[in-house]
């Protein structure tokens, strides 16, 4: 199954069907998967720690390293999808309603190419 074919609802009900078969509501609880996916981040972040922003890129041409990325990645994933299924959060709209915000907050027009309207490069 590829991101083109598997819906958000899958993945939640996926990482539901997990935490439900181990008996780990109990221990999810928004503090706990708030911090379970600043550490996963973390690990995340430790692939990257002491590369160039080339080096960086280059990752995705290594399958070994790119592999150990994805799995860190899924794990924060997997954490996001929690927080979403114990709080009730329905991420689509959640994230359409973020992007409208994003687009206001960053116009395309004066932040294009640039992280900040003072950034002259």
């Amino acid at each position: 199954m590829s991101d083109s074919r598997t819906t958000v609802a899958e993945l939640r009900r996926i990482v539901e069907r997990f935490v439900e078969r181990r008996d780990w509501q109990q221990f999810h609880s928004p503090k706990n998967l708030s911090m379970s996916i600043a550490i996963e981040a973390a690990e995340l972040m430790e692939h990257f720690q002491w590369l160039s922003a080339e080096q960086s890129r280059r990752v995705a041409d290594e399958p070994e390293k790119l592999g150990r990325v994805a799995d860190e990645l899924a794990d924060v994933l997997c954490y996001a999808l929690a927080m979403a299924n114990q709080l009730g959060l329905d991420l689509s709209t959640a994230m359409r309603e973020k992007m409208v915000k994003n687009e206001q907050k960053y116009p395309a027009d004066e932040y294009r190419g640039r992280y900040g309207p003072e950034d002259s490069r």
